[in-house]
């Protein structure tokens, strides 16, 4: 593997502990809204979809605030803290509302943290190995979320067995047990990181001045990924299909830990091999590969068969989550690199909202419509994958025809 900075590890390190604290308690969330608080899939949509929604505007502010000023650590290290201070206060959670504002708090953390962090990682690595410094962070975050639903999983079997629904106390003992990791996550990085010094701060731009002087094939892109996005509702949705297919909690975070180690696996030769075939090629097909697992996952009769779709789903995430990002780097150039992860992180992060909710009412509907059923969301997402990919692959042409 090629010599990468200090910086990478450094946050690829803090990205590992923190997912071992997020994946410990998170992935179960929506098990304790419906098993413990009798929360409907349209709540728990509205739940996931405000949680994964509610730091999209402070992406924005954080992003481009860190192309004005010489220094991006500061709001880094603070999302991370905000983020792991929140998420042990589920244990206290009594209703539903109650794990919307924890939820809230959370993804506020991360909406704090992630624009300045991935403009970091660009800033800390050169361009010849963007690609396998993105990959090798995504892998770290995934592994971490193996180690920390191997925890939640061992957790659970101590306290219940293989019962099929998720009790309180158990839930309450593991969002106790994830504040661990997560503040020695946020030591490592106020401790070891490290600031790329710029010569002096971007342009003096305002908010949507940033934005217009974007790329146009900047925009473009963010618009294709825009529509894939409304198609991606939350996994969460995924878990219940498995309940609903027969899985015991005990097997979800099974099935949970095979995929993030299948993603681990994956990220980082992918991220590699992007820096010589191109990125979209690997975005490409990661987007086929999703469309498949969710036309699988709309036909699945038996609880084995969404295990083993949900284990491919960690190939998807290995090809496109670090390249998507190493992409952006490209296309927007390094003046306005922050504000550009800004707006593609509240991209995807607003379009999660209308996602789950579209995904929730699909599947049980709302008022006096009984919704499709549970097949009905994943043949959405399926079909807007399909129709994204067809538009980057049409864009990428039109890339390679003018570069040639």
């Amino acid at each position: 593997m090629k010599r990468l900075p200090p910086n990478i590890w450094l946050m690829t390190a803090a990205s590992f502990l923190t997912d071992v604290s997020s994946d410990m308690v998170n992935n179960l969330v929506p098990l304790f809204l419906a098993n413990v608080l009798g929360a409907g899939t349209a709540t728990i949509g509205l739940v996931e979809g405000i949680a994964e929604s509610t730091g999209s505007f402070i992406k924005l502010l954080s992003g481009w605030w860190s192309d004005r000023v010489v220094s991006r650590k500061p709001p880094t290290v603070i999302g991370y803290g905000v983020s792991a201070l929140s998420k042990p206060l589920l244990a206290l959670a009594g209703s539903w509302s109650g794990v919307l504002a924890v939820r809230f708090a959370d993804r506020l953390g991360k909406g704090i943290r992630t624009a300045p962090r991935d403009a970091l990682l660009a800033d800390s690595a050169p361009a010849e190995t963007r690609g396998l410094a993105f990959g090798v962070h995504r892998a770290g975050d995934s592994l971490g979320a193996v180690v920390g639903l191997a925890l939640a999983l061992v957790i659970v079997r101590l306290a219940q067995g293989d019962a099929l629904t998720l009790s309180a106390a158990t839930f309450r003992r593991i969002a106790l047990a994830s504040a661990v990791p997560g503040l020695l996550a946020v030591l490592t990085l106020m401790v070891g990181l490290r600031e790329v010094r710029r010569a002096a701060p971007a342009a003096n731009r305002p908010l949507l001045g940033s934005f217009r002087a974007m790329p146009a094939a900047y925009r473009r892109y963010l618009l294709i990924v825009g529509l894939f996005t409304l198609g991606n509702s939350a996994d969460a949705f995924i878990i219940l299909r498995a309940q609903e297919r027969g899985l015991s909690v005990v097997g979800i975070l099974a099935m949970l830990l095979a995929f993030n180690l299948v993603y681990s696996l994956v990220a980082g030769p992918a991220g590699a091999l992007s820096d010589k075939v191109g990125r979209p090629r690997l975005i490409l097909a990661g987007w086929a590969v999703y469309a498949l697992i969710y036309l699988g996952l709309a036909l699945a009769g038996a609880g084995w068969q969404i295990v083993a779709l949900f284990i491919v789903y960690g190939l998807y995430h290995g090809l496109v989550e670090g390249n998507a990002r190493a992409y952006v780097a490209d296309l927007a150039g390094a003046e306005a690199r922050g504000a550009a992860y800004g707006l593609y992180h509240a991209v995807v992060g607003l379009l999660t909202l209308p996602a789950s909710l579209i995904a929730g009412l699909l599947w049980q509907g709302v008022g006096g419509w009984a919704g499709f059923g549970p097949s009905a969301p994943f043949w959405f997402g399926a079909g807007l994958a399909g129709l994204a990919a067809g538009l980057l692959a049409a864009e990428t042409r039109r890339g390679r025809a003018e570069a040639g």
